[in-house]
């Protein structure tokens, strides 16, 4: 176990050491067994975390205030555009400001090209903790979530393969964030990966060369594919979810066009039949019902989705926990 972590950002898990994510994981675990035991955790009593969003959200916005509350302190939720962020505060104003006024920096901020940069800006300004609740480029929180779920779930990774897909959506160009985290991230714990996509839906070259250099050093598989069902024949975990085509097209017009032409990619029984005998199916939510998934496999045995969305509660509170306190 890593206790150097007081003070870290977290803007993408590739930036952390395999132990110190691994006591990120320790610590989740600890406090997940706290919170089911109903003992008391306050180990960040009258600490506040600025929460800044310039994307909606459902789980991120619920999961980091509850989180801060049972860790025992505040989290203070700022939107981008009812604040003078839309119209004036600068990156490096916000992070010398907001560090002075709180214990941790929190940002959402998924515009393609802009967030990441954004976020490392007001990091570099900021004398407390930034941590990346989903950028254009990472989400560490929900591949550090996930990666719980998957020990949980499967037990010991190594050797287990994980099948990131890509799924057609009709409601707009998702990022293409979570694909890219879990194809960093999963090969340094041992796991298989296929990244499977139809053409025209790659993800950022540098990304993926990064992911296939973590599954040279671990001596794991990694493969890119572009048939779904190749794809998920006898893989472990199905995660199968949509993201834009940001690579190829320059506007979403071209990208719901470039979409349509993948209406069958779906995650449907025949498609999850193929799998695993004991695969299980995972989704970041929201999905699009009956468009990247169907109700029976993400409301059937498989589906761990809505375990995988608790255990954000509880990744968040130790990554928190370990550099806030």
């Amino acid at each position: 176990m890593q206790t150097h972590l007081r003070g870290r950002d977290l803007i993408t898990l590739q930036e952390w050491t395999k132990e110190e994510i691994e006591t990120a994981l320790d610590v989740a675990l600890d406090l997940k067994r706290s919170r089911a035991l109903g003992q008391p955790h306050a180990i960040l009593r009258d600490k506040v975390l600025a929460m800044l969003f310039f994307f909606s959200s459902t789980r991120t916005r619920a999961s980091f205030e509850a989180g801060m509350a049972q860790l025992g302190g505040h989290a203070q939720f700022i939107e981008s555009r009812t604040t003078q962020i839309a119209h004036g505060d600068t990156a490096k104003e916000i992070g010398e400001i907001l560090g002075r006024y709180n214990d941790g920096i929190a940002i959402r901020h998924v515009d393609w090209g802009a967030g990441n940069k954004y976020i490392r800006e007001v990091a570099q300004a900021s004398r407390v903790p930034v941590l990346n609740m989903q950028c254009d480029i990472y989400h560490p929180f929900q591949a550090l979530a996930d990666l719980l779920t998957i020990i949980e779930k499967k037990g010991d990774p190594r050797g287990k393969t994980i099948t990131v897909s890509w799924a057609y959506a009709a409601s707009y160009q998702k990022p293409i964030s979570v694909p890219q985290s879990l194809i960093l991230l999963m090969p340094r714990f041992g796991m298989n990966v296929r990244l499977v996509h139809p053409p025209g839906f790659q993800l950022m070259p540098e990304i993926v060369a990064q992911a296939k250099d973590n599954a040279r050093r671990a001596k794991v598989g990694f493969e890119i594919m572009d048939d779904f069902a190749a794809g998920i024949r006898g893989t472990d975990v199905v995660y199968a979810k949509s993201w834009g085509a940001l690579l190829t097209v320059k506007s979403d017009e071209e990208g719901a066009q470039l979409s349509s032409k993948y209406k069958d990619w779906i995650a449907d029984e025949r498609r999850m039949a193929m799998a695993g005998e004991d695969a299980i199916y995972m989704h970041p939510l929201p999905a699009d019902r009956n468009i990247e998934v169907t109700d029976a496999v993400i409301d059937g045995p498989q589906s761990v989705v809505y375990d995988e969305a608790e255990n954000r509660l509880h990744g968040q509170k130790a990554v928190m926990a370990l550099t806030m306190s």
